[in-house]
C-alpha cells in the first residue's frame, strides 16, 4: 500500500445519538456551479486559507495555511538550535513569481534580544531573521516574511529554526526557557504565474491532478449530451481515478451538459464529433482520449473521451485509468485493452492486507522510519484496516516489532513509545550500555552501526483501532548533562523502527453490524469490500440533472480514496432497472420525490424525505432493560415503534442505511436532499474536513457544518464467522438459551444420577 503526503485527520468512530430537536432548525442552502459563468469556485469545506484566491496580472495569488501543509498542531521549538520543515511543492505548470510568509508565532520572555532570533529557511537558504524583542515576549505575533522566489522551485522545505539563549554566562541547551511556538494558521502566500504544458498524454494525469499541489482537487466533468447509464459508468471510472489520486485533500467533480468552463482544466465526454464552442475534433472512430487545449483558457486543458458509443467511451476511461502512463502524443484510439483479473475482497490497495502479515516496509518508505536526537519527532505508520474485523474474544492484532536504538553510556529512563491515535499502548526502556553489561556480544553489535537491534512481540487492542488508525513511535532519549559550563550536544543517537517489522491481521473474521454510517463514512463500507465496486450499483433518479451528477461522481471519488483504486466495475442503473440487481449493494441518491425507489422501500426506511417534507421512524431501543445482557449495545431487533413527521422549506442531506428489500445481507445507503442544490452538501460531509461531527449511525441529517445522527431500525449483520463462531456468538445475543442449555444439563446430569443409582440398587438387591 502506497500513498501520498498524510495529513493528520481525525475521523469519528463511534456512535453517538443526538436529540431530534436538534434536526429540525432550518437547513443551510447552497447555490449549484455553473459551469459557463464563472472561474472554478473554492471548494466547500476545510479550513480557508488567510488569502483566498486573487487573479493578479500576469497570474493568480492564492495561500495555504502550515496546517494544509502538513502541520497537524502547532509546532513548538526547543533548545538552542531547534527547528522544523514542512515541505510544499509548485504545480507543473506554475512558476512562483513572488512569496512570502505570514508568520504566527509566539516565543519565551526568557530569550535575550541580543542573542537570540528566529530564521526562516527555504530549501536550507536563509530567507529572513525575525528579531524577538523583550517588550513583545509571551505575546502572540504575526510578521510577514518575504520568501525570495528564486530559491523557490517544483519541490520546496520551508524550515523555521529558533536560535535561542537565555543568559550570557553557561547554559544548558536544552533549558526549559528556550521555545517558540509557532501557530499550523501561519499562511505561506504564493504568487504564480501559469505554464502552458505541452498537448501530450504522456504528462497525465497532469495538470488535472498534481501531487505537488496541497489545495483540495476540483475538476469538472462536462457530458455533450444527456448521458445515459454506461456514459456515467465511464465518467465514474475517471472520478474515482481522480479521486484515488486526490487522496487526503478531497475531490469534488462538479457536471455540466454541453458548456465548457470559462477557465481551467475539465473532463469532455463524447459519442460525437465536436464542432462549436471553439472545438474542431471529427467523430471517433474507435475509444479514443485526446488532450487538447480549452478554447476559452489558453492555460486550461480538456481530455476528451470519445467513442462511437457509450461501451467504447467506457473502454476509453478504462485505458486512461489502467495505462496512461503508456499514453503519449495529443491523441490516441485504444484498439486493444487486456481484462484485468478479478478482483478479490478486502483486496483494496491501501487497505491491510488481510491475508498475511504486512510489513512496515509495504507501508511506508523505509526511510521515515529513521529519526535523529535526543527527542526526535514521533515516527508515524497510517493504517487503513477492513472496519469489519470481528474482535470478539480475540486477544489483539499481532505486532512484530523490530526497532534499532543508540546506546548511551549512563541513561536511566530513555524509552521508545508506542501509541495508536495519540494513546500510549507501550513504552519499551532503552537501556544504556552500563545496563546492558558490556561483553563481546554487545560490542560485536555495536561494530556494525553503534545501534542495537531489539524485538518485540506484542498485540494491540482492536478497540484502540478504528479503520484509519496510526501508529505512532517516539524515541526519548536521556539528556545526561556534563556539569557547570562543560553541557553541549553531541548530535548522535539514532532511532530506528525496522521495514522488517510485520502487523497481522489475518486471523481475525470479518463480520460487522450493520447499518453503521460511520463505517461508510470512514472507509466507504460495505461498498468498498470489492476494490473495484463489482458489488456496488448507483441507482440515480430517472430525471437526474447535473447536481445528482455531481453527487455521483464526488461519492465514487470518496470511495475510491478509501481504497486507493477506481471504481473500473461500477453499475449505474435507475429505479426500474433495481429488480436484477439483488446481488449487488446499492448507493441511491435522489432530490425531493424523484427518486421511486424511496417510496417504494418507504416501510424499511428508518427516514424519508418528500419535497419539503420529513419522516422519522423511531425506535423504543434505549428504552428496553434487558439490552445491558447484549453484548453489542446498538442491536435492536424490532421495529419502531412511533413516527415524527414534519415540513420544511430548507435544504439540507440525509444519510439512512438500511438492509436491502431484495436480498438478506445486502446493503442500501441513501442520499437525499429535500432539492437537488443541497445534494452539494452529501460530498462535502463525507470529505469531511474542519468538521469535530461525522456521518454516523443509521440516519444523519446534514445542514452547513452541522451533522445530526441517530440509531433507528433494526440491526442486520454481514460477513461470516464459521460454524463453531457463529454458535457461540448467537448464543451470546441470546442469554435465554444459555439458561435453557444450564437447564437441560442440570435435568441430563440428574437423569445420568438417578439411572446409575438405581442400577447400584438393583445389583445390591441380586446380591
Amino acid at each position: 500500500m502506497t500513498t501520498t503526503r498524510n495529513l493528520p485527520r481525525k475521523r469519528a468512530y463511534a456512535l453517538s445519538a443526538r436529540p431530534l430537536s436538534a434536526m429540525l432548525a432550518a437547513a443551510l442552502l447552497l447555490n449549484s456551479l455553473p459551469l459557463q459563468a464563472a472561474t472554478q469556485p473554492a471548494p466547500a469545506g476545510g479550513e480557508s486559507p488567510a488569502k483566498p484566491e486573487q487573479l493578479v496580472s500576469g497570474g493568480r495569488t492564492y495561500g495555504v495555511t502550515l496546517k494544509q501543509l502538513g502541520a497537524g498542531a502547532p509546532m513548538v521549538i526547543r533548545g538552542v538550535e531547534g527547528s522544523f520543515s514542512l515541505p510544499f511543492d509548485i504545480r507543473a505548470d506554475e512558476v512562483v513569481s513572488s512569496a512570502r510568509l505570514r508568520l504566527r508565532y509566539t516565543y519565551s520572555p526568557a530569550l535575550l534580544a541580543d542573542l537570540s532570533h528566529i530564521n526562516v529557511l527555504v530549501n536550507g537558504e536563509v530567507a529572513a531573521s525575525v528579531p524577538v524583542p523583550k517588550e513583545s515576549a509571551g505575546e502572540p505575533k504575526e510578521t510577514v516574511v518575504d520568501l525570495p522566489s528564486q530559491l523557490i522551485t517544483q519541490f520546496n522545505n520551508l524550515n523555521v529554526q529558533l536560535i535561542g539563549h537565555y543568559t550570557m554566562e553557561c547554559e544548558d541547551p536544552l533549558h526549559s526557557s528556550l521555545w517558540a511556538n509557532v501557530s499550523n494558521r501561519s499562511t505561506l502566500e504564493l504568487t504564480v504565474t501559469p505554464l502552458v504544458l505541452a498537448n501530450d498524454l504522456s504528462i497525465l494525469p497532469l495538470p488535472f491532478f498534481d501531487r505537488r499541489d496541497s489545495r483540495p482537487l476540483t475538476l469538472p466533468f462536462v457530458f455533450a449530451a444527456a448521458p445515459d447509464n454506461t456514459t456515467l459508468e465511464a465518467a465514474g471510472i475517471l472520478s474515482s481515478w481522480f479521486g484515488a489520486l486526490a487522496s487526503y485533500r478531497g475531490a469534488r467533480f462538479p457536471t455540466a451538459v454541453n458548456q465548457l468552463p470559462t477557465k481551467g482544466n475539465a473532463i469532455l465526454l463524447t459519442t460525437g464529433e465536436l464542432r462549436s464552442g471553439g472545438l474542431d475534433l471529427p467523430a471517433p472512430s474507435g475509444p479514443s482520449v485526446t488532450l487538447v487545449p480549452n478554447p476559452n483558457d489558453m492555460y486550461g486543458k480538456l481530455l476528451v473521451l470519445g467513442g462511437r458509443d457509450a461501451k467504447e467511451l467506457k473502454r476509453a476511461a478504462q485505458a486512461v485509468v489502467t495505462g496512461s502512463k503508456a499514453l503519449t502524443g495529443q491523441r490516441a484510439v485504444i484498439t486493444q485493452l487486456a481484462e484485468l483479473e478479478p478482483r478479490k475482497p478486502y483486496d483494496a490497495p491501501n487497505w491491510l492486507r488481510s491475508d498475511r502479515p504486512v510489513k512496515f516496509g509495504e507501508l511506508v518508505p523505509p526511510a521515515s522510519l529513521n529519526v535523529s536526537g535526543f527527542a526526535p519527532p514521533t515516527i508515524p505508520v497510517d493504517l487503513r484496516l477492513p472496519p469489519d474485523l470481528f474482535g470478539w474474544r480475540e486477544s489483539g492484532i499481532p505486532l512484530d516489532l523490530r526497532y534499532r536504538y543508540t546506546p548511551q553510556q549512563l541513561s536511566t529512563s530513555s524509552t521508545m513509545t508506542l501509541g495508536v491515535n495519540d494513546q500510549l499502548v507501550k513504552s519499551f526502556p532503552l537501556p544504556s550500555i552500563e545496563r546492558l553489561n558490556g561483553g563481546e556480544g554487545l560490542l560485536a553489535k555495536l561494530q556494525t552501526d553503534s545501534s542495537i537491534p531489539v524485538r518485540a512481540q506484542m498485540e494491540l487492542p482492536l478497540q484502540l483501532m478504528p479503520p484509519r488508525s496510526r501508529l505512532q513511535f517516539r524515541y526519548q532519549y536521556d539528556y545526561i548533562k556534563e556539569g557547570q559550563c562543560r553541557d553541549v550536544i553531541i548530535d548522535n543517537v539514532r532511532g530506528a523502527i525496522e521495514p522488517d517489522s510485520t502487523i497481522d491481521i489475518s486471523g481475525f473474521k470479518h463480520y460487522i453490524a450493520l447499518p453503521d454510517l460511520a463505517v461508510f463514512h470512514n472507509s466507504g463500507f460495505p461498498f468498498t469490500r470489492m476494490a473495484d465496486l463489482s458489488q456496488t450499483a448507483i441507482i440515480l433518479p430517472d430525471s437526474a440533472g447535473t447536481a445528482e451528477y455531481s453527487t455521483y461522481l464526488g461519492v465514487l471519488g470518496r470511495l475510491s480514496e478509501s481504497t486507493g483504486y477506481p471504481a473500473l466495475n461500477v453499475t449505474v442503473a435507475r429505479a426500474e432497472q433495481v429488480s436484477g440487481l439483488a446481488d449487488k449493494d446499492l448507493l441511491v441518491i435522489a432530490s425531493g420525490d424523484n427518486q421511486p425507489l424511496l417510496k417504494q422501500w418507504s416501510s424499511q426506511l428508518p427516514v424519508s424525505l418528500a419535497e419539503g417534507g420529513r419522516r422519522f421512524s423511531l425506535s423504543d431501543w434505549v428504552y428496553q432493560a434487558w439490552n445491558w445482557v447484549v453484548p453489542n449495545p446498538r442491536e435492536d431487533t424490532g421495529k419502531a415503534r412511533n413516527s415524527l413527521s414534519f415540513t420544511t422549506d430548507g435544504a439540507s442531506v440525509v444519510f439512512a442505511g438500511f438492509e436491502s428489500p431484495l436480498r438478506s445481507g445486502r446493503s442500501v445507503v441513501a442520499i437525499s436532499a429535500t432539492r437537488p442544490e443541497g445534494l452539494a452538501e452529501a460530498v462535502d460531509a463525507l470529505i469531511g474536513e474542519d468538521r469535530t461531527e461525522f456521518i454516523q449511525g443509521s440516519v444523519s441529517v446534514v445542514r452547513g457544518k452541522q451533522v445530526d445522527s441517530l440509531v433507528s431500525g433494526p440491526t442486520y449483520y454481514v460477513g461470516s464467522l464459521g460454524f463453531f463462531k457463529s454458535i457461540q456468538w448467537y448464543a451470546a445475543r441470546q442469554p435465554w438459551i444459555l439458561l435453557l442449555l444450564a437447564v437441560f444439563g442440570i435435568a441430563l446430569l440428574g437423569l445420568l444420577v438417578y439411572i446409575a443409582l438405581r442400577a447400584r440398587a438393583a445389583r445390591r438387591l441380586n446380591a
